[in-house]
């Protein structure tokens, strides 16, 4: 839709058809990257916002409540089993808690499909 807008600043959406839009996000936590996951909407931002980082473009991956890495093609296919498990406060290695760059790991794994994340250095 040619009037929404994703501010790469704030990750907030925008509806430009309403006057003053720029003083008004339709949802300010659209798409932004978050370090700490404190809700379910920062887990859909942080998914929404893409696995390289900004700047840098590292990958970036998610960080289970089991300590357990998730990659992003995981997180997006398995959001219903990650939605499930912060809905219902369940501590199954689905409950994303943070998101992060592989800095130095360099036998990192998803641990549900085991595909290699790779270190940044």
């Amino acid at each position: 839709m040619p009037h929404l807008f994703i501010s790469e600043c704030d990750g907030a959406l925008y509806d430009t058809r309403k006057p003053n839009w720029a003083a008004n996000p339709l949802r300010p936590n659209y798409s932004h990257h978050h370090r700490k996951m404190d809700s379910l909407a920062d887990v859909k931002a942080t998914i929404r916002a893409g696995q390289f980082a900004f700047p840098g473009g590292y990958q970036l991956f998610f960080v289970a409540d089991d300590g357990g890495a998730i990659c992003f093609q995981c997180a997006r296919k398995e959001f219903r089993q990650i939605a499930w498990s912060w809905l219902n406060k369940c501590r199954d290695g689905w409950r994303v808690q943070a998101c992060d760059v592989n800095y130095d790991d360099t036998d990192l794994s998803c641990a549900n499909c085991n595909q290699s994340i790779p270190s940044a250095y």
